[in-house]
């Protein structure tokens, strides 16, 4: 995965959707919510991909963003 690339945040463990509308995407392990996807918020904020990612047991990675 390259440094600029972030990884699907749909095929991590950390993610979950929320009950709240106006932040509907979450990660549990960083403990934010968002309209985006969390991956994007740390790419943001650090400019790197997210380091947390952990691919959800039975999925395979892919080379697709999406």
């Amino acid at each position: 995965m390259g440094e600029n690339k972030n990884p699907n945040c749909l095929k991590c463990v950390y993610f979950k959707i929320t009950w709240d509308p106006q932040y509907p995407r979450a990660c549990e392990l960083f403990g934010f919510k968002g309209q985006t996807l969390p991956a994007a918020q740390v790419f943001n904020a650090t400019g790197k991909s997210c380091p947390a990612f952990l691919l959800k047991e039975g999925l395979k990675q892919g080379t697709d963003n999406g």
